[in-house]
């Protein structure tokens, strides 16, 4: 593997780190710890149980490395299990210069962020994001997080990691449907700023899938630059970051009522097409901008409707959204493609109206 093979990407800020894309790159994560580790706790699902141990191997000379086990998904993301990872590194004597790594999916890696951020008030954090989503979203930005019984990310900090790895070899062993679960945070950022991408999907959606293509890699390190150069800019969600959860807060809301049974990247779809729906009926976006959204996720099979008797629960949820301030919900709409903004404590007739638009 040369250099060339390699793309880094940086994420300014008060911490600064770079992402680091490419295939087969899991090999150097050695040389990303550094030498004044001793410890590493590496966070992974049961499915990567195998990869996890290969992992903690080609470390093993070098540092005393375990291995914390958790649940597949959004069960992951509970206090119980963060106090399990923190009885793993308090059992082993875990000091502030020993490290977490975060191995595996979004929540995995959410998970782990929180694990790092909480033990003795910060240790060093790795990210290696073993899914498409994990990759372009969750790993990049130190948004960490776990979930409580009234809704998701309630409880986290934000909390920079030292480097991420994002391997493209992970990824061309996924199935499809978690690619293309994936793939709903990376049109988000077509939509958003990075029109391209949305380019690149409608010309051949099978190659802008594919892992192995160049449209792939293309689509996923715009996602990757576009999320650094956001955080950079705003890393606690003052401001600009806010971009960042188009058609999140409708698309939470959905994941709580479906007791995260649906994949992230689903309710996400919907919650976009929610959101340009809102836009168009603001008189902000046109009809064709907003049908471009339904286009292009079914394009790559993503759901974009939702029960319309679901209405008053999500509405709850949504005023519990950790988006809003205070009691004005707040929204991010569209002036157009790639020209994202907020719409403000929006009346609640308008808001049904929309969701009506994606109601079945």
């Amino acid at each position: 593997m040369s250099t060339s093979d390699i793309t880094q990407i940086p994420v300014p800020g008060a911490d600064p780190y770079t992402v680091t894309v490419g295939y087969g790159i899991r090999a150097g994560l050695a040389d990303q710890l550094g030498g004044d580790v001793a410890k590493v706790l590496i966070v992974h699902p049961p499915t990567l149980a195998a990869a996890a141990a290969e992992l903690r191997e080609s470390l093993a000379g070098r540092y005393q490395v375990l291995l914390a086990e958790v649940p597949d998904g959004e069960a992951s993301k509970r206090v119980e299990v963060a106090a399990f990872c923190w009885q793993i590194m308090g059992q082993a004597d875990f000091t502030r210069s020993d490290a977490v790594i975060g191995f595996g999916g979004g929540a995995a890696t959410d998970l782990a962020g929180f694990v790092a951020a909480t033990w003795l008030r910060g240790v060093k954090l790795i990210q290696v994001p073993t899914t498409v989503l994990g990759m372009v979203d969750a790993a990049v930005g130190g948004k960490t997080g776990i979930n409580t019984a009234e809704g998701k990310n309630l409880v986290g900090s934000f909390y920079a990691p030292s480097a991420v790895v994002a391997d493209l070899d992970t990824v061309s062993s996924l199935p499809r449907n978690d690619v293309l679960a994936g793939f709903a945070e990376i049109v988000k950022c077509g939509f958003i700023a990075e029109p391209e991408i949305l380019e690149i999907v409608e010309a051949d959606v099978e190659k802008a899938t594919d892992a192995a293509s160049d449209e792939f890699r293309r689509v996923v390190e715009l996602s990757i630059a576009l999320k650094a150069r956001v955080v950079g800019e705003d890393f606690k969600e003052s401001g600009l970051r806010e971009i960042l959860n188009y058609g999140h807060t409708l698309g939470h809301a959905i994941e709580h009522a479906e007791r995260y049974q649906w994949r992230h990247g689903a309710a996400i779809s919907v919650g976009m097409v929610y959101a340009a729906e809102l836009s168009r009926l603001a008189g902000r976006l046109s009809d064709a901008a907003a049908d471009r959204h339904r286009s292009i996720l079914t394009s790559l099979t993503l759901p974009t409707t939702y029960p319309l008797g679901r209405w008053q629960m999500l509405l709850a949820t949504m005023r519990r959204d950790k988006k809003a301030r205070g009691a004005m919900m707040r929204f991010i709409v569209l002036d157009d493609i790639a020209r994202p903004t907020v719409l403000r404590g929006p009346d609640e007739s308008l808001l049904f109206a929309a969701y009506q638009e994606v109601g079945v």
